[in-house]
């Protein structure tokens, strides 16, 4: 059973940096693709990073330059790390995973078969 579990989400003030992870367990597909998405209140969930099991990483628009996404093969941890934080950046912050190599642009929701619950990123001015 595969399961993802983020943590590491908090309070934290503009221009400060944190780092989220997404404990996986019972993922054993050799081609994947991985990810981070968040929703804010009101607004549409959004791709913010991706990456592939070839190594290859995308990043959203609206976060490229700031965030790096990055795994830990041991133990299997996904990790988001945020710098330079807004207060657009508030969200719950949720990974997923697809057992294929990422496709089409890379942050198809329907693509992703496997989900965590999140973690809340809270970014105050």
């Amino acid at each position: 059973q595969v399961q993802l579990v983020e943590s590491g989400g908090g309070s934290v003030e503009a221009g400060q940096s944190l780092r989220i992870s997404c404990g996986i367990s019972g993922f054993s597909y050799m081609n994947y693709c991985m990810a981070w998405f968040r929703q804010a209140p009101g607004k549409k969930r959004e791709g913010v990073a991706a990456l592939g099991s070839d190594g290859t990483v995308r990043t959203g628009p609206s976060v490229s330059g700031r965030f790096t996404i990055y795994k830990s093969n041991s133990p299997n941890t996904l990790f988001l790390k945020m710098n330079d934080l807004t207060p657009e950046d508030s969200a719950m912050y949720t990974c997923a995973a697809d057992a294929a190599h990422c496709r089409g642009d890379w942050f198809v929701e329907a693509y992703f078969g496997f989900w965590g619950q999140g973690t809340q990123v809270t970014v105050s001015s």
